[in-house]
């Protein structure tokens, strides 16, 4: 199974055949999907996602940058270091992946939260959210510099890389508990921990 994910995620082998149209546009639709997620149940319900676009989030937050501009600004190095290794199409997709994100959480940053129940935020923001990350990923970009290293670490140990970034995001979550609570880590955990294991089932299915 470790190879085979290995193969899946580091070469074109499986969907080759795909065009780079078909797959701007499944990128475009799982960006979207994030987007959704974040602004109209995670953001404003202080629950936050992992890796990059959590560490935006809390700069956003505690500061009057937006989150589309620190998520171009932050996963540059990343996505500049997954060219070095996956290559120019990998590149090309995820920047077109971060920009759909940037500019869908602007255009819904105005509207309110669907809804305030902590359980519907945590189960339908998690599952939306993977279900995003997972097709971005699927079909060649990513969204988040630690999906970035996640991918290449997992050519090389034998976890997913849903489990690599959960690791990587215990870290930020820890951080979270200073600055909005005991209580909306928890949250921020739980929901992540529903979106890594819908990625993989996004990935591997």
């Amino acid at each position: 199974m470790y190879k085979k994910r290995v193969k899946y995620y580091l070469s074109y082998s499986r969907s080759a055949y795909i065009s780079i149209n078909k797959r701007l546009l499944y990128v475009f639709c799982g960006a979207s999907l994030v987007a959704i997620s974040l602004q109209l149940f995670l953001v404003k319900n202080n629950v936050i996602d992992g890796g990059i676009v959590g560490v935006s989030i809390i700069l956003s937050h505690i500061s009057s940058i937006e989150i589309g501009l620190s998520l171009l600004l932050l996963n540059t190095p990343f996505f500049l270091l997954g060219y070095s290794y996956l290559g120019k199409r990998f590149l090309i997709l995820s920047l077109f992946a971060i920009s759909v994100l940037s500019m869908g959480t602007h255009v819904l940053e105005p509207y309110p939260s669907i809804t305030n129940n902590p359980f519907l935020v945590i189960i339908i923001g998690g599952i939306i959210l993977g279900l995003g990350v997972g097709i971005v990923i699927r079909f060649g970009g990513s969204l988040d510099g630690t999906e970035v290293l996640a991918i290449l670490f997992s050519k090389r140990i034998p976890f997913s890389i849903g489990q690599i970034v959960l690791f990587f995001n215990f870290f930020i979550f820890s951080t979270s508990i200073f600055i909005y609570g005991l209580k909306e880590a928890v949250f921020s955990l739980v929901t992540f921990f529903i979106a890594y294991k819908t990625i993989d089932l996004t990935i591997n299915n």
